[in-house]
C-alpha cells in the first residue's frame, strides 16, 4: 500500500471515529441528566481548557497563541464565534437532557445544507442547480412543519444556524482548531469560574462531596469535547474536505437511532415529514457532489 493510500485509509478511520463520537455524545450527557445543563456546560469548558492546554504544551504550539491574542480584530471575531459555540453547546446539552434528541438530530442534518447556503451568500461560492434544489427542498420541509402542523422546529433551527454561523466566522480566522478551541475556552473561563463559584446551586456543584463516578463524568466532559475534534482534524489532514463531508451524516443518524429506539422519543407526524424531506434534500446534495467529483477526476 502506498503512503498516499495509507493516509487516505487513516483519514477515513479518523473521520468515522470523529462523527461516531459526536453521534453517541447523547449517551454521555444522559448520564449527567441530574446535573443542570448550564453546570454541565461549565464543566465542559473548564476541563476542555485544561486538556487542550496540556495538548498545546505537549505539541509545542505555544507560539501560535500570542499572534492571535495581539490581533484585536481576530480576537473580536473569535469572541463572537465563541459565544455562538457556547450557546450551541448549551442548547445541545439542554435538548438531550429534556428528551429532544430528535430535534438535535434534525438540526445537524440541516447544518450541511445551511453551510452551502452561507458559502454562496458570504463567500461568493457558486452553487450548482442540484445544490440549490436541495436547499429549496430543505426550506420547504421546515415550512411544511410550520404551516401545516403549526410547530416551529426552533431547537433544530437554532442548533443549525448557530453552528453554521460559528463555522463561517472561524473559516475566516487564521487559527488552527486546537489553538482556536483553547482560546475559546479561555474567553469563557472567567464566566464559568464565576458561575461555578457564586451562582450554581445544584448538589453536584461541590466536587469534594460528589461520588468519584460523578466527578469522573464531569471531568470527562473535556475528553468528550476534545477527542472527536482531534480525530476530525486528523481526518481533514489526510482526506479531501469534500470526501470528509460525506461522513457528517453519521452523527445525526446515530442521534436519530438513539432517540427513537433507545430513549423512546415519539416520532410525531410533523417531525417524520420534515425528516423525510430533509433526507431527500441531503440525498440530492450528496449525489450532486459525487457526480461533480467524478467529472473533476475525468477532466
Amino acid at each position: 500500500m502506498t503512503d498516499s493510500a495509507l493516509r487516505g485509509r487513516q483519514g477515513v478511520l479518523f473521520a468515522i471515529a470523529a462523527y461516531t463520537m459526536w453521534g453517541v455524545a447523547p449517551i454521555y450527557f444522559k448520564l449527567l441528566q441530574a446535573v443542570p445543563a448550564l453546570e454541565i456546560l461549565s464543566h465542559r469548558i473548564l476541563w476542555s481548557f485544561v486538556l487542550v492546554l496540556m495538548l498545546i504544551l505537549l505539541l509545542r504550539r505555544k507560539d501560535r497563541i500570542m499572534p492571535i491574542l495581539r490581533h484585536r480584530s481576530h480576537m473580536l471575531k473569535l469572541t463572537l464565534a465563541t459565544f455562538l459555540l457556547a450557546g450551541n453547546w448549551f442548547l445541545f446539552i439542554w435538548a438531550i437532557n429534556n428528551d429532544h434528541i430528535l430535534d438535535a438530530s434534525l438540526g445537524y442534518y440541516i447544518n450541511p445544507l445551511l453551510n452551502v447556503a452561507i458559502g454562496m451568500a458570504f463567500f461568493s461560492e457558486r452553487m450548482r442547480k442540484m445544490q440549490l434544489l436541495a436547499i429549496a427542498l430543505a426550506v420547504t420541509g421546515v415550512l411544511i412543519q410550520i404551516i401545516s402542523f403549526g410547530s416551529v422546529p426552533w431547537i433544530a433551527l437554532t442548533l443549525a444556524f448557530s453552528f453554521a454561523t460559528y463555522g463561517a466566522i472561524r473559516k475566516r480566522l487564521p487559527v488552527d482548531s486546537i489553538t482556536g478551541l483553547w482560546l475559546e475556552t479561555l474567553i469563557l473561563l472567567p464566566i464559568v469560574l464565576f458561575y461555578l463559584a457564586f451562582i450554581a446551586e445544584s448538589a453536584a456543584v461541590d466536587m469534594t462531596t460528589n461520588s468519584w463516578q460523578l466527578n469522573s463524568l464531569l471531568v470527562a466532559a473535556g475528553i468528550v469535547t476534545t477527542a472527536p475534534l482531534l480525530c476530525f482534524t486528523a481526518a481533514a489532514q489526510r482526506i479531501r474536505y469534500s470526501t470528509l463531508g460525506f461522513f457528517q451524516y453519521i452523527g445525526p443518524s446515530m442521534m436519530f437511532i438513539l432517540a427513537v429506539w433507545v430513549y423512546g422519543e415519539p416520532l410525531a407526524t410533523d417531525k417524520l415529514v420534515t425528516f423525510a424531506i430533509i433526507w431527500s434534500a441531503l440525498l440530492l446534495y450528496s449525489l450532486d457532489t459525487l457526480v461533480h467529483q467524478h467529472r473533476s477526476r475525468r477532466a
